[in-house]
């Protein structure tokens, strides 16, 4: 039970971390939150993001944490990624984006965890109430494919 508690209080440290890092200029930014399935590891997943206003012409960052649960392992994932929105043509409009991640691996069987890097390439698609959906294909030591919905409260 204890170690299940030093990984649980690691686990939120991190988030809070995370999101006070990200949390630069919070009038600015919409929050939301995503879950979906990812193949290697199969794993169920959940998370939060944060999204910017434009950086620059249709350009926003959209960091975001995810839980994935599921093949023997517990991934957090901190993916930094920036998102380039297409014109919109009608309610839905097409983004697509990449970025770094950050990985923390926690094997079932070990009380260790390791963390390695990763890199995201995503496409999407989301609406003008904020719902999204979105495909993610991992590189590096991210996982190989990540299919997911989401909401942003704008």
């Amino acid at each position: 039970m204890r170690l299940s508690m030093t990984r649980f209080v690691t686990v939120l440290s991190f988030l809070v971390a995370i999101t006070a890092v990200s949390a630069a200029q919070a009038s600015a930014q919409d929050a939301g939150i995503r879950g979906g399935l990812s193949i290697d590891p199969d794993q169920f997943y959940f998370g939060g993001h944060l999204e910017t206003s434009p950086l620059v012409n249709r350009l926003h960052f959209r960091p975001n944490v995810e839980i994935g649960i599921g093949d023997d392992l517990i991934l957090i994932g901190a993916n930094m990624e920036f998102l380039y929105k297409f014109p919109r043509r009608s309610g839905w409009s097409l983004y697509a984006g990449a970025g770094p991640a950050l990985n923390i691996i926690m094997p079932d069987e070990s009380d260790e965890s390791f963390t390695e890097g990763g890199l995201n390439i995503l496409v999407g698609a989301e609406n003008t109430r904020g719902l999204f959906f979105e495909f993610k294909v991992g590189a590096i030591d991210s996982p190989d494919f990540k299919f997911g919905v989401g909401y942003t409260w704008r």
